[in-house]
């Protein structure tokens, strides 16, 4: 992690279980400075017995409290934003307080970031901002929204925000993993499922954080980051943790979905595919303009397939768009892949080739058009030789 030498890292929300992780593998680089970011003081002791070590600095403060974070990002180089309020019945229930911080927080994070130029800001969020129907997935998407078009405030400056985004996280403080651990510890007899189609999508502690790591190397700023990962049945989690036992259906609780989607149908259209993952399209027309520079950002990345019909010239165009995407069900679970094109480089042939396919496909609608027309006068025509 070469990208990380005499750099000086933040992380808002540092005491929770991605923040301390982080931690760890951040002391084996050669990293600067890290600074942990969070507003609890007890767990901020705990963190700092456990990791002793100069190099870590411990701030207390809230992501809601612009000026605190003004003074706290100041000489700051990379901030890793992983603050924020997780839990989806306690936001269902105290809807103004999780505003207050996974929007608010993240607005004053940007403010603070400008201001005082941190170079690179790569925000946490969550499979539940895609097509959310909580409100903890409405405050991410909300946020999401908010640290990409930060990109447009930074005018010619070197200050780049992105997105990485992902399921659950296997043994995270707060999971269903440690919750169905706990309650077996317990000698519990039956264990509580929501239902029995329920998915979701698991990554490991150690995956996520290095996934964030790679995106803030990879990041030229606009992306949403997704990674390739699995999603299983909760009723297969318990089986794994043990066969015998039983469970008991209580029923989904407020705010929950069957199966989430880490990337909605409408965005898959406009999504890059690569090896290991997803880069949504929202800076897809900056990285063509600026094709040298992106192929220098992810020249260790391996673009497998690139999603042609990103412009909406005609809906016909979106349609043909649309039947060339295969969307896969496996698991009862709606996520999706790319269609399966040839491997497409993103240098300047291919945009070539991209320029052709729209022409390609702005022939076929006028195609279309001309054969439509030319059915109705044949009609007219018909009608009157009858006549």
């Amino acid at each position: 992690m070469n990208f990380l030498k005499n750099q000086t890292v933040m992380i808002t929300g540092g005491t929770g279980s991605f923040g301390q992780r982080c931690t760890k593998i951040l002391l084996h680089s050669k990293v600067k400075k890290i600074i942990i970011f969070s507003r609890d003081e007890l767990k901020q002791f705990e963190m700092s017995n456990k990791f002793n070590n100069d190099k870590i600095r411990y701030l207390l403060g809230d992501v809601r409290d612009k000026d605190r974070l003004k003074l706290a990002t100041k000489e700051v180089d990379i901030i890793i934003h992983a603050a924020a309020l997780k839990q989806v019945p306690a936001a269902e229930y105290n809807p103004m307080e999780s505003i207050k911080t996974n929007i608010y927080g993240a607005e004053n994070l940007i403010a603070a970031c400008l201001e005082n130029e941190v170079k690179k800001v790569i925000a946490l969020s969550t499979d539940k901002a895609a097509n959310p129907v909580n409100l903890y997935g409405a405050t991410k998407l909300c946020s999401d929204k908010l640290f990409v078009n930060a990109n447009n405030l930074s005018g010619g400056r070197n200050i780049k925000f992105s997105v990485v985004r992902y399921g659950n996280v296997v043994g995270s403080r707060g999971s269903v993993l440690p919750y169905f651990q706990s309650l077996i510890g317990k000698n519990i007899k039956s264990l509580p499922i929501t239902d029995e189609r329920m998915t979701r999508f698991w990554i490991t502690l150690d995956q996520g954080v290095k996934f964030v790591l790679d995106s803030v190397n990879l990041m030229h700023g606009g992306e949403l980051f997704i990674p390739k990962t699995p999603s299983i049945k909760i009723i297969d989690l318990v089986r794994a943790l043990d066969k015998k036992l039983k469970y008991h259906i209580t029923g989904i609780r407020p705010g929950e979905k069957l199966h989430e989607v880490l990337c909605p149908a409408d965005s898959a259209r406009d999504t890059l595919e690569f090896k290991k993952y997803f880069i949504t399209y929202q800076a897809y027309y900056y990285l063509l303009q600026t094709n040298n520079d992106f192929k220098m950002a992810h020249n260790n990345a391996n673009i497998i397939n690139i999603n042609i019909t990103t412009i909406n010239v005609f809906k016909i165009v979106n349609t043909i768009n649309r039947l060339l995407n295969i969307y896969s069900n496996k698991n009862n679970q709606e996520h999706f892949t790319l269609h399966n094109e040839k491997v497409v480089k993103l240098t300047r042939s291919s945009r070539v080739i991209y320029k052709y396919r729209i022409l390609l496909f702005t022939m076929i609608y006028i195609v279309i058009i001309l054969f439509i027309l030319f059915f109705i006068w044949g009609c007219i025509k018909l009608k009157r030789s009858i006549k």
